[in-house]
């Protein structure tokens, strides 16, 4: 099952094992059974102190949990964790063996303070990036604390539940049966909805915190790029995010960014956390901020105020809070989401294997998104507004050799449809004859661009333009002094990763240097 390079790293890393633990598998006849026990023997062979045990009697086969000897630890993966999961898979195995998780304390006590049974279960495909943080993070939960279960589903192999749940985006999360919720969501993320007090206190330990020299809100490309250089100038700085890595985390694969000729989006994010990690960086998740109170007079203190309650202050601050999709804001949008209309095709994809599916938009990531569904759905239509598809030509050349793709140009999108309860079909208006037609398929992936994030600073000082875009300099300092803005929250063009990168750290030296100068 696996390659001689994948074993021998596999094999490192299991040497961190420090206690016995035994891996019990529920199989049945199945090619994917035989499959499974595959994986799971080589992954037996390979530490001595791991048991298989194949006398399982989960219902769901193939499945299998990662017990310490009698003590069941909760952890159960139903398929074969391969692809983004394997990871998943492998912190399971070292931390049910002892190796200790890198988390901190602070969290591991809020774990295990949990009370109340809870059986977690989370439908993931193999493709999605989004889902190992989900899975990592609820296994995590299982293991630390007795009183928690957590089922990681391949939804691509259990297509029966997935039908009668009527799921249709990846990561879904179910609490004791009941939908819990959808999409990536971070350890800390789940932490504060299942422990109500947490976000009250958190907030109550941000909002004393004294003030910043530079706060960056924002922990995308651009806010990781200026909290590294802020923090190199050994100046008191902190970051603020709703999610640590923001848009990248929801990119598939990345191969313009120099010197990198191929990477992934968590990966990438991973990666900007360690390199902030090293430096003396106050980083505080999950904060959605609310509103801008500029400072009255130069020289004294700007204040952001967060959704959950927290206040910060700070002498000088970058806005980095980055963009969103766009949404075509037609009927049945909204009503159908995650019920068949969906933004990752990497993630939700295989959930629609052999169904009929759309894609609006015909840039880059529109083309690019029906190449790669078009290998996995039954039949992809593109949809564009304009009269020609605006991605680079070798991806269209690739989209028109694709016998299972239609092209439908110059068509504006007028509502959603459906049963009540999933996708059924597009409308459109054919912008040539002004004809409304439909299209009957059961998955739509919008793909038109990005918008930023920048409701929140509505009616405050810092000037915008009408799509929202807050307007810098040639330092990035916005129309407030002291205020700095960087990345595609930004009117600087082409919103692209490396250029937030370097319009981070060009208004986190703009704001060092008006630290100095006032």
């Amino acid at each position: 099952m696996l390659d001689a390079n994948l074993k021998n790293q596999l094999k490192a890393y299991l040497e961190k094992v420090t206690q016995p633990f035994e891996i019990v598998a529920s199989l049945d006849d199945g090619a994917k059974s035989r499959e499974l026990l595959g994986l799971l023997e080589d992954i037996s062979g390979l530490c001595d102190k791991i048991t298989l045990q194949t006398d399982g009697q989960d219902n769901r086969t193939p499945s299998f949990a990662i017990n310490r000897p009698g003590e069941e630890t909760g952890v159960v993966f139903a398929g074969i964790p391969m692809g983004h999961e394997f990871t998943s898979l492998v912190l399971a195995l070292l931390q049910v063996g002892g190796h200790p998780p890198k988390t901190s304390e602070e969290l591991l006590n809020q774990i295990k303070a949990l009370d109340g049974e809870m059986l977690f279960e989370t439908y993931y495909s193999l493709s999605c990036q989004n889902c190992p943080d989900v899975v990592q993070a609820l296994n995590l939960m299982a293991i630390f604390n007795p009183n928690i279960r957590h089922v990681a589903i391949d939804g691509a192999l259990f297509q029966d539940e997935v039908e009668a749940r009527e799921i249709m985006s990846v990561p879904s999360i179910y609490l004791n049966g009941k939908p819990f919720d959808q999409g990536r969501m971070t350890l800390e993320q789940i932490l504060a909805k299942v422990d109500t007090g947490a976000a009250e206190r958190e907030a109550k330990k941000l909002s004393e915190k004294a003030a910043f020299d530079t706060l960056v809100i924002g922990g995308g490309p651009a806010g990781a790029s200026a909290a590294i250089y802020s923090a190199r100038k050994g100046i008191n700085t902190g970051v603020a995010a709703e999610r640590f890595g923001g848009q990248v985390a929801d990119t598939m694969g990345i191969e313009n960014f120099i010197s990198v000729s191929h990477t992934e989006g968590p990966k990438l994010v991973s990666a900007l956390e360690e390199h902030v990690k090293e430096y003396d960086v106050d980083v505080m998740n999950l904060q959605r901020a609310t509103s801008f109170k500029a400072a009255e007079n130069e020289g004294d203190l700007h204040e952001i105020t967060f959704e959950s309650g927290a206040k910060l202050k700070s002498k000088t601050l970058v806005l980095a809070t980055g963009a969103r999709w766009r949404e075509m804001n037609v009927p049945g949008e909204q009503q159908y989401r995650n019920k068949g209309v969906a933004y990752c095709p990497h993630c939700d994809g295989p959930l629609f294997k052999g169904k009929r599916v759309a894609v609006i938009g015909g840039g880059n990531s529109g083309v690019e998104a029906a190449i790669d569904l078009a290998g996995i759905v039954g039949h992809v239509t593109l949809v564009e507004f304009m009269g020609e598809m605006r991605a680079d030509a070798v991806l269209q050349k690739k989209l028109k050799s694709l016998p299972n793709v239609d092209i439908i140009l110059n068509a504006e999108t007028t509502e959603v449809t459906g049963d009540g309860s999933r996708v059924n079909g597009l409308a459109y208006k054919d912008r040539n004859t002004d004809e409304l037609k439909t299209i009957a398929l059961e998955g739509i992936f919008v793909q038109i661009g990005l918008v930023p994030n920048t409701e929140w600073l509505k009616g405050s000082p810092i000037e915008m333009t009408p799509r929202g875009e807050i307007i810098v300099d040639a330092h990035g300092m916005t129309s407030v002094p002291g205020v700095f803005a960087a990345g595609d929250v930004t009117t600087v063009p082409y919103k692209q990763i490396i250029i937030a990168m370097g319009e981070g750290a060009k208004a986190s030296l703009g704001a060092f240097d008006y630290l100095i100068r006032h």
